[in-house]
């Protein structure tokens, strides 16, 4: 559910009534149209505008002006499972743009102490995260189909394409992000036909793409920094059991795990995950491929978080080295699939 806090029609925006009048349209919202999952509220807080028919610029204070906690207070006494999404969060923050592209380093943690909507001056913070921050705050990507969030005729011939889509997918969901894709509703009430187009062919790709993990009855080798071995179990390499994760023994931040696929075959992703729910670990990783009886690196990132997919160009192998190069604590690796 998203209701923008900054109304232009409204002769009173910038005064205390507003808020009040802002909260009833949120009230009337949170308890006429069953359980909602998220409310998403952006930065918009003042500008040029039409107030209540006079054409001037209005600005307000982000910081105190809504009073963010009564609000939002408000809406989770209505809503006790709802989700807010913001710059500052609390609960899922802005990626610091609507491009469709998350940080390539991506920390789900961040202090938003000092946050709030609006707040100027923040995008690479929101982009990337915080490795000490104190907050667990996932980054969403916030992106739409077409040029702009609302349907215009003129744009029907500027609908992302698939191809563009599944980009967008390796730079959100493939960092570790989740993707809030806009599609506009046209002046019928329906999706327009090219955006449905866009769509399945999207959904195409995808299957496509990971259709068949070649991992997933592979043998797998992993040992620590020091040589010795490591308890290992994949939720999707091994037996299909859940709540299973790789670690490194001890206190020990680095380590690897070999894939071996069997015979010499195409590879073009490694979607490695961390297990999420004792926090997220890896600083830094790499992906080797064996090829001509030595080990050859062909990729290399920072954060994993709770999914990761690097896409490697040109690459036949029979094996695949995930190596853990340095992480916050021990490596706790829950999956990991070749596509």
């Amino acid at each position: 559910m998203y209701l923008s806090p900054w109304d232009r029609n409204r002769a009173d925006y910038g005064k205390p009534s507003y808020v009040d009048y802002y909260r009833k349209q949120l009230q009337e919202l949170f308890t006429s149209y069953g359980p909602v999952f998220e409310m998403w509220f952006d930065g918009a807080n003042g500008g040029n505008g039409y107030y209540g028919g006079t054409n001037e610029t209005r600005k307000i204070d982000g910081a105190t002006y809504y009073d963010w906690p009564r609000t939002l207070e408000l809406v989770r006494k209505m809503q006790p499972n709802v989700l807010f999404f913001s710059d500052a969060g609390p609960d899922l923050r802005w990626c610091g743009n609507e491009r469709g592209t998350a940080g390539e380093t991506n920390w789900n943690t961040i202090t938003n102490d000092t946050l709030f909507a609006g707040k100027p001056r923040i995008e690479r913070l929101l982009n990337t995260g915080s490795e000490d921050g104190k907050k667990w705050v996932p980054s969403e990507v916030d992106v739409s189909i077409r040029k702009g969030w609302f349907y215009h005729p003129q744009e029907d011939s500027l609908v992302k394409s698939p191809e563009t889509l599944f980009k967008i997918y390796l730079t959100t969901v493939g960092r570790g992000s989740t993707l809030l894709l806009n599609v506009p509703p046209d002046k019928r009430g329906l999706f327009h036909e090219n955006d449905v187009k866009a769509l399945q062919g999207f959904k195409q790709l995808l299957d496509k793409e990971f259709k068949t993990n070649l991992a997933k009855n592979a043998i797998v080798k992993s040992n620590d920094v020091r040589g010795n071995d490591a308890a290992y179990a994949s939720a999707r390499v091994t037996d299909g059991r859940k709540d299973t994760y790789w670690a490194t023994n001890d206190n020990i931040t680095k380590g690897f795990l070999e894939i071996d696929l069997g015979k010499i075959q195409p590879v073009k992703y490694v979607l490695v995950q961390e297990y999420i729910r004792l926090g997220q670990r890896v600083k830094a990783f790499s992906v080797d491929v064996w090829s001509d009886n030595e080990w050859r690196k062909v990729a290399s990132a920072t954060t994993i978080g709770y999914k990761r997919i690097l896409k490697l160009d040109d690459v036949k192998t029979n094996k695949i080295r995930i190596n853990i190069e340095a992480a916050k604590a021990c490596p706790l690796i829950s999956n990991a699939e070749i596509y």
